[in-house]
Parts: C-alpha cells; sequence; structure tokens
C-alpha cells in the first residue's frame, strides 16, 4: 500500500498552523506550548483587511507597496489583499471573536501607512492571543495533526535529492530523526537577537539558521523593523504599545512635552514605522526622554486598550493620565529565506512560511498588520502547493550538517554579547566601522558558540546580518547607513545570499529512531 504523504511543521505561529490545518496529515513541532510562547501569541497589532466601505484589494495591496521603499512585489501584494476577506471568513467560522460595533460589523481601525480604516482587532489589542486560542483550539481538534511540545529543531536532513526531514530533540534531550515528504520552517524572526527587543525568548532565528546551513538561499537579511514605541521599563522582552494608540490620536513629545514627528513628516505619528522609530532613536540619542502621550484617549482606554493599559499599570502608570516612556526596538523582520509565491525554497521538499521567510512582499519595509494576514494567505498557498507535490522518493544516504548530532542543548552563555552588540552596532542607524567590529566580534564568538545549538544559530544569523548590511551601501526602508544616507538607485533590488556550512555528517538509516513522521 503507497504511504500517505506526511509534512512536518516547525512552528507553531499563525503561519505555522495555518499550514497545518490547510495540509494535514501533519507533526508541528515548537520549542514551547503550542501556539503560546511566540511573537503571534503577543501581536496586539490587528489583521489587515480591505472589508470596509469605500475600500479594496486594490488599495491595501497599493499602500503595502507604497511602504516597501521600492522593493515589494506588486503582484504578491494583490495576492495577500485579494485573500484577506476570505481568511477573515474562514476565522470567524472557526470561532474567532473579533470586535464589533452596535451593528454588528467588524470594527475598522486605523494604523500607520493605510488609507482607509482596515485594521481588525480582537479585545481592542489582544488580536494575537485570540487569533492563536483560535488556531491552536483548530488543531487541537483534528486527529490528523500530531503536536510535539518543548521540543528542539536541530537540523534539516538531506539526500542527494533535498530536504526530507528534521533532527529533533524532544523535552528530554532525546534526538528524533524524523522523515517527512515536506517540510515547513515555520520558526518567526530574528528579533531576539536584539538587547532591546518586542520579540519573545524563542525567536532567535533558528529555521533561518537551519536553511542556510543546509543550503538554502536567504534574501534581504539587513532589513530589520525596530518598532517605534517600546515601553521603556526595564522588561525584556519590552512590551509593545501597539500603533493603534497613534492611529487613534496618541502622540509622540519629548521631556519638554514638545511634539516633534509633524517636523519630521508629513503624516507624522502615522509616518511608516522606519521613519517613527529614527525620529524617536535622534531624540534618544541627543539625550532627551520620548514618552508616548495616550491622555487624550481618556476614560475609554482601559476597555479599547485592555493589554497596554494592563501593562503600563504592572509599571505603576496610568496611560489616562501619565505619559508613557519608549524607545524603538527590534520587531520584526523583512529577510529570511528566498520563497516563491507559495512557500517553495530553493531546495526541494523544503517550504517556508511566515517571518522566516521572504518573497518581497514586505519589501525594505512591512506595512502595519499585514503579518498576520501573510501568515494566513501564504500559509494556506503553502499547503497547497505541498499537497500537490504528493510523496517524494527517499535517497540512500541522509546526512546533517556537521555539528548537529552532538551540539549541546543548553542555552548558550554567550548570547547576551550578541544581543548587545547587534543592538548597538546593527541597530536602528548603523555605519562601516561599527558594522565592521560587530562582524569581527560575532565572528570571534561563533567558535565558542558551535558547541550548543542555540549558539551555532544565533551567531551564523547575527553574522549574515551584520554583513548585508555592510554589503548595501545605502538607506532604505529598515536599512539606515548614517555613512551612506541616501537611497541608491543601483541597489533598488533584493539581494541573495548563500552560506556555505563546513562538512555534514550521515545518519544511519538502519536506525530504529529514524522514522516517518507520520
Amino acid at each position: 500500500m503507497p504511504r500517505a504523504p506526511h509534512t512536518v511543521v516547525i512552528g507553531s505561529g499563525v503561519a505555522g498552523l495555518t499550514t497545518a490545518l490547510a495540509v494535514g496529515s501533519a507533526t508541528v513541532f515548537t520549542k514551547g506550548s503550542l501556539g503560546a510562547d511566540g511573537s503571534s501569541d503577543l501581536a496586539q497589532g490587528g489583521i489587515a483587511a480591505p472589508i470596509g466601505a469605500g475600500d479594496s484589494p486594490a488599495s491595501h495591496a497599493a499602500d503595502t507597496v507604497a511602504v516597501s521603499a521600492g522593493l515589494g512585489e506588486p503582484g504578491l501584494a494583490e495576492v495577500l489583499t485579494e485573500a484577506a476577506a476570505d481568511r477573515i471568513a474562514w476565522l470567524v467560522e472557526l470561532g474567532a471573536a473579533f470586535d464589533r460595533g452596535p451593528s454588528g460589523a467588524l470594527t475598522l481601525g486605523q494604523e500607520a501607512g493605510h488609507s482607509a480604516r482596515r485594521i481588525i482587532h480582537a479585545d481592542g489589542d489582544a488580536t494575537g492571543t485570540e487569533l492563536m486560542r483560535t488556531l491552536r483550539g483548530a488543531v487541537r481538534a483534528r486527529d490528523d495533526i500530531a503536536v510535539v511540545e518543548h521540543a528542539t529543531a536541530i537540523d534539516l536532513i538531506r539526500d542527494q535529492d533535498g530536504v526530507v526531514g528534521v533532527l529533533a530533540a524532544d523535552a528530554a534531550g532525546n534526538r528524533m530523526p524524523l522523515l517527512a515528504d515536506a517540510t515547513v520552517i515555520a520558526t518567526g524572526g530574528i528579533g531576539r537577537l536584539y538587547s532591546r527587543t518586542t520579540n519573545p525568548a524563542p525567536v532567535t532565528g533558528d529555521g533561518i539558521a537551519m536553511a542556510a546551513r543546509a543550503g538554502a538561499t536567504l534574501i534581504d537579511l539587513e532589513f530589520v523593523q525596530f518598532h517605534p514605541t517600546a515601553l521603556a521599563a526595564g522588561d525584556d522582552p519590552m512590551p509593545l504599545l501597539t500603533e493603534a494608540l497613534r492611529g487613534e490620536g496618541a502622540t509622540l513629545v519629548d521631556d519638554q512635552g514638545a511634539r516633534f514627528m509633524p517636523a519630521v513628516h508629513p503624516d507624522a505619528e502615522l509616518a511608516p514605522r522606519d521613519v517613527v522609530a529614527r525620529a524617536i532613536w535622534d531624540q534618544l540619542v541627543a539625550g532627551h526622554a520620548v514618552y508616548l502621550d495616550a491622555t487624550s484617549l481618556g476614560g475609554g482606554l482601559p476597555d479599547r486598550f485592555p493589554t497596554v493599559f494592563g501593562l503600563a499599570r504592572v509599571h505603576g502608570l496610568d496611560p489616562r493620565r501619565d505619559l508613557l516612556p519608549v524607545s524603538p526596538a527590534a520587531h520584526y523582520f523583512m529577510g529570511g529565506i528566498d520563497v516563491d509565491d507559495s512557500g517553495r525554497t530553493s531546495l526541494p521538499g523544503l517550504w517556508t512560511v511566515g517571518e522566516a521567510s521572504s518573497s518581497g512582499l514586505h519589501g525594505a519595509n512591512r506595512l502595519a498588520s499585514n503579518s498576520l494576514l501573510e501568515g494566513l494567505v501564504f500559509g494556506g498557498r503553502a499547503a497547497a502547493a505541498i499537497a500537490a507535490s504528493g510523496p517524494r522518493p527517499l535517497g540512500d544516504r541522509l546526512v546533517v550538517p556537521r555539528g548537529a548530532t552532538h551540539a549541546s542543548l543548553e542555552p548558550w552563555e554567550d548570547l547576551a554579547n550578541v544581543r548587545r552588540l547587534m543592538w548597538e552596532k546593527v541597530g536602528i542607524v548603523r555605519h562601516a566601522a561599527g558594522l565592521g567590529t560587530a562582524s569581527k566580534a560575532i565572528d570571534a564568538l561563533s567558535g565558542g558558540a558551535e558547541r550548543t545549538v542555540s549558539g551555532r544559530n544565533a551567531t551564523l544569523v547575527a553574522m549574515l546580518i551584520a554583513r548585508t548590511a555592510l554589503a548595501r551601501t545605502e538607506s532604505r526602508g529598515g536599512h539606515h547607513r548614517s555613512d551612506h544616507p541616501a537611497p541608491n538607485p543601483a541597489m533598488a533590488s533584493r539581494r541573495r545570499v548563500t552560506h556555505h556550512h563546513q562538512g555534514e555528517e550521515t545518519l544511519d538509516l538502519t536506525s530504529e529512531a529514524i522514522r516517518w513522521a507520520s
């Protein structure tokens, strides 16, 4: 009897769970608890969808391309926005409870870069929590989807034709080489490689590192988006103060109470995120404190933005009366594993969805609230492509990158040094000297890092980001060079890189531990 095709999904955010639900016959691996420990669950901003009166997919697509700093793919933007209404309807059918007005219609908010009110929220500013509750419940209800929690994906397994699975470890540290017809990386971004970030602990670029060691093409690694308004109260990760606050009228002020954004950009606080983040950074570098003033939103704040209100109260602040201290923080990665419009990578058998992927949808700068929608739309598209591809024959020799079988699962003790280097030298404003310093320092740390899974991943991705940032001698979107402050028309293109890992290990085909994931 023919074997049924099976898919391994590494990661359990919105993109990974959407893919698993659509493809069926899947095993979901996740670092922590299912759908609860990644960036998706923390998302305060909503899901952009052009469903309001007078709005259209074409308008939403135009806004997506307009903020992409010249590198966004119009065709991909159209794919995203034309599928938005269907994806929202699917979530509602699954039981997602989105905010609605008195008439029962979905409430639509405004965010920077959008020409219309089209942001769907849940419980004001807890959209990610509601979205993941919905997807998590749907996955748990499916008999054809297995879930392995508190697991570590170590490296991709290849044969002579492509990727055929993943070498992982369970919560007890037992190595589990699992074979699959399709392997999907849905591990999220790289924000935790920065000392100031809104990203939780698991988001360290692991999937990107695994793909790089396997030989997959990467792209646009220099483009990191820094959220302008993280609450500067000493937490790690830094609590996010959603852009929707500014969409509803909150303003940015300096330590004298004066607004500064109107002099920076015509859209003031609703300028593109990279513009607002750099403006705040300039104030901080000049020795000024910066605050978000949401007092104009008044007594309705606890009901409209309960997550923000609760975060502020934990730190002794009442946003109805108090100014909220803010700083930019690493938030979203526009770069990643190079994929087509269905998540296919350069390696047969390997797909990537969500923030770990880079299709060209976001270009050099992401439009607010497009990331959750991206996971919903392109997770479904990847599943369709996987289903169409069918089972894959297995080669005679299975290999993993050298070091995979014996690297320790213990946390890497020098991660804090990499995070500091990335923030100080590869952060919001970059220059050649700082990028060169970061590259050399990370390279010096990488030798010792190879003994741990987390260390080898962190140093590889951090090094690649620093080197690609050094190579792009212009400023564009999320990449700003003080020594090259203007865009260079000759560099208005996406930049691909391939990492050449040294050596490989052969897996024993006779081992009882190696099995089809199903």
